[in-house]
């Protein structure tokens, strides 16, 4: 009976322990959070034992997937807008919250190209292609437009704007020097994938709205993933994270 006993107590044990390590959590990600997410992504893997499957996109395209039924689990934006639509439409279940603020830089893997925090280089006739992230999808393109305009060039060199479906697809212009310099997160170029290639440069953040990024835990989520959703959710917002923020030049309380 003891023998029996204590076999049922292990089977159990092995069951949960299964359990746990089967346990996954799907997180629509904001293309420029995409190195950083990998940092967030192994820490809470090590922590939890929990998989994430990251899903990255423009802000505005996954808001839309999500609208339409996509089965993610969380979702962390480029900004407070677009998950505050989630919520007023019911698919999210908590009120958005900030995480961290992004940070706009200039960049160029251009030789003899040298960006500047007025934007004048990008008058000269060196830069004919101007790579942004759009602005109808991408919070970081609506940031640009709007460092464009406070400088009172917009008009000047709106000819020359490639515009990149999300920030992913706006480095791969910046980088392959399909574009002569661009606008992107700071946290791209801290990464170690994009470190110490071309140059780049902080632009004023009074120039421009600031980035506030937020996250919302989506209906999917709380309806069939509680607990693995809450915990990714929570951890966003510890003191690990948030040192994982600081090192991609993210602003964070």
């Amino acid at each position: 009976m003891r023998k029996f006993f204590f076999i049922s107590i292990m089977l159990l044990a092995l069951v949960r322990v299964a359990a746990q390590n089967n346990k996954k959590v799907t997180i629509a990600v904001a293309a420029n959070m995409q190195y950083a997410m990998n940092a967030l992504k192994a820490t809470f893997e090590q922590q939890t034992g929990i998989k994430v499957e990251v899903i990255l996109g423009s802000s505005g395209k996954l808001t839309q997937q999500i609208l339409e039924g996509a089965p993610y689990d969380v979702f962390i934006s480029a900004d407070t807008s677009y998950p505050q639509t989630l919520h007023r439409n019911k698919f999210g279940t908590v009120p958005p919250r900030v995480y961290a603020k992004g940070v706009l830089v200039l960049w160029t893997t251009t030789p003899g190209i040298v960006p500047s925090k007025d934007l004048k280089v990008l008058l000269t006739g060196n830069v004919k292609k101007i790579a942004i992230a759009n602005p109808k999808t991408a919070p970081y393109g609506v940031a640009a437009e709007a460092i464009l305009k406070h400088y009172n060039i917009y008009d000047k060199v709106k000819d020359k704007l490639v515009f990149g479906e999300n920030i992913t697809q706006t480095n791969q212009f910046i980088s392959s020097q399909a574009a002569d310099i661009g606008f992107t997160a700071k946290s791209v170029v801290l990464s170690d994938e994009m470190k110490g290639k071309g140059r780049w440069i902080d632009l004023d953040i009074n120039t421009y709205a600031p980035i506030e990024q937020a996250a919302v835990i989506l209906k999917h989520g709380a309806e069939t993933n509680k607990d693995a959703s809450e915990k990714f959710y929570s951890y966003l917002y510890s003191k690990t994270a948030k040192d994982i923020f600081k090192q991609f030049g993210y602003i964070v309380n």
